[in-house]
């Protein structure tokens, strides 16, 4: 929902300046769900950014690790200050556990999605690719669709058609998000292209390592973008049976639908500017918050 401090005269979300440290940082690491937090009501917005600043932590345990070993020891770090959430002990000093903290014993937030998220991010200290295309959709449920449910439950949303719509989006936003991110991936020799697709387009390895978008990788990116729209679509079918108030927790599908957009325009080669951000992404979201649609 949105409301109407949340905008400046010309429509335009307004950014406080005494911003948190977790919205500092989800401003400086999440774009995205930073502008979707705007729409959220005043007394969200600190939970919703406890929740993204945990979801940036370790999503980037990878990144930050050279021995899967040591990226193992630091999701547990996580696992254990969750723990110590959910059984009432005083939390670690650290800038995004205490407010995490807050927002789960504040608004009752469920334990099982935080243990999924972790326990999904495992999955990134592994380079060999998903067997499967359904193995990377369970992989986006996981590292995704769960956060979106978490933000439902912050929003006072978590009802059954909007739960069912979280997972859709947050599968959607994923695997969007992946063929977004493979440029980087490309030069650091990750590969998230299931082996079952890349074998049903042809693709050579040597093609997405070298970032050369060859017909066989537009192929295999095109059966991903392919698996992100059916999620989307199936989002929005059961939009009428959904409360307004989700609404900031689903708008990452706005997102991804451009991002799709943009991607058919290229020929779905994910090496021709796809993953640059969209300057009127504030403006696209908020006429779609106005509109009450993602």
């Amino acid at each position: 929902m949105t409301t109407p401090e949340s905008f400046d005269r010309i429509g335009k979300p307004k950014v406080s300046r005494g911003l948190s440290p977790v919205a500092v940082l989800v401003r400086q690491h999440d774009r995205d769900r930073f502008q979707t937090v705007l729409f959220a009501p005043p007394q969200c917005r600190e939970a919703l950014f406890a929740l993204y600043a945990f979801n940036y932590e370790i999503a980037r345990v990878r990144e930050s690790v050279q021995e899967p070993m040591i990226g193992q020891i630091r999701l547990q770090w996580w696992r254990d200050a969750i723990e110590a959430a959910f059984a009432g002990a005083a939390p670690r000093r650290h800038e995004v556990v205490e407010p995490l903290t807050m927002a789960i014993r504040g608004f009752g937030l469920s334990r099982a999605h935080f243990d999924r998220l972790i326990d999904a991010r495992e999955r990134d200290l592994d380079d060999a690719p998903p067997a499967t295309l359904a193995a990377l959709e369970d992989y986006a449920e996981g590292s995704s669709a769960r956060l979106i449910l978490l933000a439902l439950e912050a929003l006072g949303a978590a009802t059954l058609p909007a739960r069912q719509a979280a997972t859709d989006i947050g599968i959607g936003y994923a695997l969007v998000g992946l063929i977004r991110a493979m440029p980087v991936h490309a030069r650091i020799g990750r590969m998230m292209i299931p082996d079952d697709v890349a074998t049903e387009a042809g693709l050579a390895p040597g093609d997405y390592a070298g970032l050369r978008g060859g017909p066989a990788l537009r192929r295999a990116v095109a059966t991903l973008a392919a698996a992100a729209d059916r999620r989307l679509a199936a989002a929005r079918a059961i939009a009428q049976d959904l409360p307004r108030a989700a609404l900031p927790a689903l708008l990452p599908a706005r997102i991804a639908t451009h991002a799709l957009q943009r991607l058919e325009r290229v020929d779905f080669d994910p090496f021709a500017g796809a993953g640059i951000g969209d300057p009127l992404q504030s403006w696209r979201l908020a006429w779609a918050a106005w509109k009450g649609r993602f």
